[in-house]
């Protein structure tokens, strides 16, 4: 009697303690994994584009988009979005919330619309103190070698960027506020001007940038 119940106690066991070892396997190569992986940096990855970005060829004059507008009643524009105030659209119109259209573009037959405006901008620094100002700033034709040079930078997060598929939205990610504009964890370097479209070296967050007088256009 007692030889069939003791066989029975130490299969018992035994399946316990397989799946303890079982466990214990598991929980370790899990922790393993995770952990070799947070090493990593997302730099480290070699990030590839699966398109070439499509960027603002032709610099039109503000009568001539109006004109492309006015001829096309189906045409939308992307924009900003974000803005309390502001907002940017593809074209390199910056205009006030309310004198957006239906379609999602600025009103050009309104006065005091900016187009591939730099105003608030440092072109020095290349950083502007209004996101949307930035954004049409950084849509200007001109800015394509500056922007090429940005991708191609080392110290630029390729990860970030891998997604964009144009001119419009590369402005959009890069005129977000990013590490490489900070002085210290919350200080940035010019307070005025935290939106930067340029290059933006690692080795100026160690030290103050002085505010240039700020272009207007």
């Amino acid at each position: 009697m007692w030889p069939a119940a003791l066989t029975r106690l130490l299969r018992r066991r035994i399946v316990y303690i397989v799946l303890v070892v079982l466990l214990l396997i598991y929980g370790f190569g899990h922790l393993f994994d995770r952990d070799s992986f947070s090493g990593l940096h997302y730099d480290e990855y070699t990030v590839q584009r699966t398109r070439p970005l499509l960027w603002t060829q032709q610099l039109l004059a503000p009568e001539e988009q109006l004109n492309r507008t006015r001829g096309d009643p189906e045409a939308r524009c992307r924009n900003s979005v974000q803005g309390r105030q502001w907002l940017a659209d593809e074209r390199g119109f910056v205009c006030r919330r309310e004198e957006v259209l239906t379609n999602g573009c600025c009103n050009l037959e309104l006065p005091g619309i900016g187009y591939y405006s730099c105003r608030t901008c440092n072109t020095s620094t290349h950083c502007c103190g209004v996101y949307e100002y930035c954004v049409s700033c950084c849509l200007h034709p001109g800015q394509q070698p500056l922007l090429e040079r940005v991708l191609l930078a080392p110290n630029t997060p390729k990860y970030i960027f891998a997604s964009v598929t144009d001119h419009f939205e590369l402005c959009l990610v890069k005129c977000r506020t990013n590490s490489h504009s900070v002085e210290h964890e919350n200080k940035y370097r010019d307070p005025a001007a935290k939106h930067c479209y340029g290059l933006t070296e690692a080795h100026e967050s160690q030290r103050d940038v002085a505010p240039q007088g700020a272009s207007r256009s």
